[in-house]
C-alpha cells in the first residue's frame, strides 16, 4: 500500500550500479530506509531528486517483510540550496544530520526531531552558521529527547551522557567556527 510522507535525506548509498539505498528522515516514520531502484541509470525519473539535505515528499510502498521500503515517487519541497553555498554551511548541516542519525532508531516515528531538523536546515540555508547556532540546535536536540538543560554548554555533555560520544566531526567544526 503506497504512503505520502515528508522526509530529508540523510544518507545515500550505493547498492548496485543503478540502485541507491536512501536514509530518510521522515515526519511520520521517523528514520527510513527506501530502495531506489534504477536510480542511477541515465534517464531515472530520480535523477536530480536525491541529493543530501533535500527535504522532498515521497511516495514509499512499504515493505511487511524488510525494513528497506521501495521509492516510488520523489518531489522536492526545498533543496536547501544555501547549504552547497559554503563548506561552513554544508559542514554544519552535515553535523546536525549526523547528530540527527546517531539519536534516532530506524522506524521511530519523532516528529519533533523532524521539525528540528527542518528548523535548522532552514536557518543554514539563509544564514551563516555560528557556534552559539550549534550549541542552541545540541540543547533543543536534548529537550526533543527528554535531556533538558538550562544551560548551552552542557547539552553536548548530556548528549555524549546518553549517546556515548558526539559525531567526530563536531570538534573540527567548533574550531572552523
Amino acid at each position: 500500500m503506497p504512503e505520502i510522507l515528508n522526509g530529508i535525506l540523510l544518507r545515500r548509498i550505493r547498492f548496485s550500479e543503478t540502485s541507491l539505498i536512501l536514509v530518510w528522515f521522515t515526519d511520520l516514520h521517523g528514520k527510513t530506509k527506501t530502495m531506489a531502484k534504477g536510480a542511477l541509470r541515465p534517464n531515472s525519473p530520480f535523477t536530480g531528486e536525491l541529493d543530501l539535505f533535500f527535504h522532498c515528499e515521497l511516495l514509499l510502498t512499504l515493505s511487511r517483510k524488510s525494513e528497506i521500503h521501495g521509492l516510488r515517487e520523489v518531489s522536492i519541497k526545498s533543496p536547501f540550496g544555501g547549504i552547497r553555498t559554503n563548506y561552513l554551511k554544508t559542514s554544519t548541516a552535515a553535523y546536525f544530520v549526523e547528530l540527527i542519525d546517531s539519536v534516532s532508531g530506524l522506524e521511530h516515528p519523532a516528529p519533533e526531531l523532524y521539525r528540528l531538523l527542518l528548523r535548522a536546515l532552514g536557518y543554514i540555508d539563509r544564514q551563516k552558521p555560528d557556534i552559539r547556532g550549534v550549541l542552541f540546535f545540541e540543547s533543543e536536540l536534548c529537550k526533543c529527547l527528554g535531556l533538558y538543560t538550562p544551560d548551552l554548554h552542557s547539552a553536548a555533555d548530556k548528549l555524549v551522557e546518553a549517546y556515548g560520544q558526539l559525531p567526530r566531526t563536531r570538534a573540527p567544526l567548533m574550531s572552523q567556527l
